[in-house]
């Protein structure tokens, strides 16, 4: 297992904002990591949509921010007087549809246009969209504080999909807390899943680990179930996209497998997500909305044909893990253990 601290060149922020009210996003292209750091300029509503949607920015806390700056920038042109309120909701409409699974995005767009009720003018949607990025900078740092003591010295801890840096606006959920552990002293080492089919484990996760010196190792997604019965796995910690009131929770499809190895086998698993995660308007997963996308994700990699011609494929990017498996959920209102439609309630309240 090696730590590739020192030859990882450090990566630009995942976003940022550039100019006040009428600047622009600028978002790091994820989809040509690790090999290649290219930053865009994102200046319409479509933009951010269409970056959305082909995960040059990606992970639930980052899309959120992305749709709230989507927003400013598609209120930018200038809109007749009296019917400001139904372009945001129109332009809302449209990035809210980008993705479905990942309740983040429709959390942010909701947090604007309430500030377009108060105040229906541009500054207002700026502001609050700011507020919305600066609030999950914020929720990322409380996460990590509350989970950093999952982490002992000495363990190895599988993680899946990409939690950290690239994935918030902040240093991360999942990630968040190893990053947190690593910087209080603690030293372990870390299993990264590749992640089929779009491999965010291979090149984000493990490129992330090895900037910030932790040793970790990338595994093919289908042995971490076989490592975690052997014994060669003490913790396993993701992320969510989605998280119902009942504690089933939607994660990057693979998630659900890990599960159910580690409740075999005793292993904890946690879940690290922020307050905006959560859909306690949903009692159960199975009212989650899955995303499924291009077969071709699943049959070619790195441009190349990995199937016959002809052949087809399914792409559920996500899948439903019950709560009934979940040890707790670290987030940025604290460590939450079952029962968990109580523990949310007091943590979170009643609504989304």
């Amino acid at each position: 297992m090696t730590a590739a601290g020192g030859p990882v060149a450090p990566l630009p922020p995942t976003l940022v904002w550039c100019g006040g009210e009428r600047g622009h996003l600028e978002v790091l292209d994820q989809t040509r990591l690790p090999h290649e750091r290219r930053v865009l300029r994102l200046r319409s509503a479509g933009d951010v949509v269409e970056a959305i949607r082909s995960l040059v920015v990606r992970g639930a806390p980052a899309i959120g921010v992305a749709a709230a700056y989507g927003l400013v920038l598609g209120l930018q042109s200038q809109v007749e007087e009296g019917a400001f309120v139904e372009r945001a909701r129109l332009v809302a409409a449209r990035l809210a549809a980008a993705r479905p699974t990942a309740v983040n995005l429709q959390w942010a767009l909701d947090r604007c246009l309430a500030a377009v009720d108060r105040e229906p003018c541009l500054a207002a949607v700026w502001r609050e969209a700011c507020a919305v990025h600066a609030d999950d900078v914020a929720a990322s740092r409380r996460i990590a504080a509350h989970g950093a003591p999952l982490v002992r010295d000495g363990a190895t801890v599988l993680t899946h999909c990409n939690t950290g840096r690239l994935a918030t606006a902040g240093e991360g959920t999942a990630l968040g807390i190893l990053f947190a552990a690593w910087r209080a002293g603690r030293r372990f080492r870390v299993l990264a899943d590749e992640t089929r089919p779009l491999l965010q484990g291979a090149r984000l996760t493990a490129l992330e680990l090895g900037a910030a010196g932790i040793p970790v190792q990338v595994v093919v997604d289908a042995a971490a179930p076989g490592l975690i019965a052997r014994g060669a796995v003490d913790l396993v910690l993701v992320g969510a996209d989605r998280i119902a009131r009942n504690g089933d929770f939607a994660n990057k499809v693979g998630t659900y497998g890990l599960a159910l190895a580690s409740a075999a086998h005793g292993v904890p698993f946690h879940v690290a997500a922020p307050a905006s995660t959560f859909d306690l308007t949903l009692a159960e997963g199975r009212s989650i909305p899955i995303e499924e996308r291009d077969a071709d994700e699943v049959l070619q990699l790195a441009g190349q044909s990995v199937a016959a011609p002809g052949i087809p494929a399914r792409n559920p990017a996500f899948d439903v893990t019950p709560g009934r498996l979940v040890a707790s959920f670290v987030t940025d209102r604290g460590v939450l253990t079952a029962p968990f439609d109580v523990a949310f309630k007091t943590a979170l309240g009643s609504g989304r």
